[in-house]
């Protein structure tokens, strides 16, 4: 129930909205929309559910499980590439934090609306705006000092609050205005355009939750119950984000044609500023606070938070990671990212060509690869049976350049349409598609035509083990166990131990723990 509610809660937020109303706004029907939100949610949720699992079962955060396939230092790779984008996530949802913000206050004090604009249009925000975003900013900045256990108040309004307001929403959309245009909009694009414009959607989509994708175990690390229950997302997810995205459709559809505007609004708080009743207009918006808060906190701030520990741990811990996440947020000016629905599509389809093969060599590594065997305890030390060559698994880093390589060109012309790059720009239309089936090809392809000895153990060593010198038997992990072992050196040291019949945890178990406390 825990992970339902949490999902459910993460689901409703803005970027839900703005991603499915912002897909009708470059050609296509509200039917198309549809289909391409639960068509890509379907197929994410498999990777959101085999990559949970792997912190369900070992209990630890992606940054550490990651170097089980990329190497201990190799895991920077990845690890670097879900911190930016979570930075960058966290700062959109501040933009949509603001524009909330600036709703709410303008309900109260019209005059706020009317401030004199002091800069350039080119830089798509107001002064109005900046301020709103520096008030909510400045707002959520406590939230992220005090730990996530003691803001379960916080996330169960968010639970409560923002379906409710939403839904009011969408009875607002079919009472207005039977739900808009939208049972009479068509598509606007035929032929190929409609094909490469279909595949090009589906990949911004998979974008909004390929960092999820990714690291999910930051999450599911926490469970108590089977990993089993990972599964469970995978008809989940599809229903609740294709209906949020329902939602935005058909409200923002409803606005487009009761208030006669030339194009859809696919921000919603530019669709309620249109609303006559100002405490209608402040409620709704407070919910859109609310749900950009708890956003931030838990799915953006938190996992940068991990990353940047990792990245630091001697000078980083959570707090300061969330600190860290919310002061860079300012140097990537996100109001330019939100200024259009094109300019949005493209950030979500420029990152989701990097998070795929990612994705991908994690969770093959675990299911296929290893054998769902992993060592918990060699995944904290740097020389470890994750060192590979130098720290780093060439083949995770092959597949990785392989995968991204044919989306390039069509990334650059996206960041710079002068740049002409020909035919060259039809990969990254699809490019998380492509990014994962090539990156899983690679990878495995090349792990089982050279594989590393020394990462295929007949067994997982699970966290259990190592705290409590217990064996724990689960789905995928072989038993009985042997006595507990992390590397040559150890194994010999137990041996001796069983032969003079000590108890073997007298001389190998503290060692563990002495170990395991010097490099977590």
């Amino acid at each position: 129930m825990s992970f339902i509610a949490y999902w459910i809660s993460d689901a409703f937020n803005v970027a839900t909205w703005e991603f499915a109303s912002s897909i009708i706004a470059v050609g296509l029907s509200y039917r198309e929309t549809l289909v391409i939100v639960a068509i890509s949610f379907f197929i994410i949720s498999f990777v959101i559910s085999g990559n949970g699992a792997v912190g369900a079962i070992y209990h630890v955060p992606f940054p550490v499980i990651a170097r089980a396939s990329w190497g201990f230092w190799g895991s920077y790779i990845p690890i670097i590439s879900r911190v930016i984008l979570a930075t960058f996530w966290f700062a959109i949802q501040n933009v949509n934090g603001g524009n909330a913000v600036e709703v709410m206050i303008g309900a109260i004090w019209p005059s706020f609306l009317k401030l004199h604009n002091a800069i350039p249009t080119s830089q798509g925000i107001t002064t109005s705006g900046m301020v709103s975003y520096f008030i909510f900013w400045l707002f959520q900045l406590p939230f992220l000092c005090v730990h996530p256990n003691k803001l379960r108040w916080l996330f169960m309004a968010k639970s409560i609050i923002v379906p409710i307001a939403w839904i009011a929403v969408l009875i607002w959309a079919f009472v207005s205005e039977g739900g808009g245009a939208i049972f009479d909009e068509k598509t606007t694009i035929k032929g190929s355009a409609f094909s490469w414009a279909f595949l090009a959607n589906m990949t911004s989509v998979f974008g909004n939750y390929a960092t999820l994708s990714v690291n999910q175990s930051d999450f599911s690390r926490y469970s108590r119950v089977s990993p089993r229950w990972q599964l469970l997302y995978v008809p989940m997810l599809p229903i609740i984000f294709t209906f949020i995205c329902f939602v935005g459709v058909a409200a923002s559809s409803a606005g487009q044609a009761r208030y006669h505007l030339a194009s859809i609004p696919w921000d919603p708080t530019v669709l309620i500023s249109y609303w006559s009743s100002r405490a209608c207009r402040f409620f709704v918006a407070a919910s859109f606070v609310l749900a950009s808060l708890g956003v931030n906190i838990s799915a953006n701030s938190l996992s940068a938070a991990n990353d940047f520990t990792a990245l630091a741990p001697r000078y980083i811990n959570i707090r300061r990671g969330q600190i860290l996440c919310a002061l860079l947020s300012w140097c990537l000016v996100p109001w330019k990212i939100l200024e259009s629905a094109g300019s949005f599509l493209n950030f979500m389809s420029a990152y989701a060509i990097f998070l795929a093969p990612i994705a991908a060599i994690m969770m093959w590594d675990f299911w296929i690869v290893k054998q769902r065997r992993y060592d918990c305890l060699a995944l904290y030390q740097p020389w470890s049976r994750y060192q590979y060559a130098y720290g780093v698994n060439w083949r995770a880093l092959v597949a990785f350049v392989v995968a991204v390589a044919p989306s390039l060109p069509g990334l650059i012309n996206s960041v710079n349409s002068s740049i002409d790059v020909g035919v060259g720009v039809r990969p990254y239309d699809f490019g998380w598609l492509l990014g994962f089936v090539v990156g899983s090809l690679v990878y495995v392809g090349l792990s089982k035509l050279f594989p590393n000895r020394d990462t295929l153990i007949e067994r997982g060593v699970l966290p259990d083990e190592i705290y409590e010198a217990r064996a724990a038997v689960i789905d995928g992990v072989d038993a009985p166990p042997p006595p507990l072992v992390s590397s040559d050196e150890e194994k010999g040291r137990q041996s001796d131990a069983m032969e003079t019949d000590e108890m073997p945890e007298k001389k190998g178990f503290w060692k563990i723990m002495k170990s395991v406390e010097k490099y977590i």
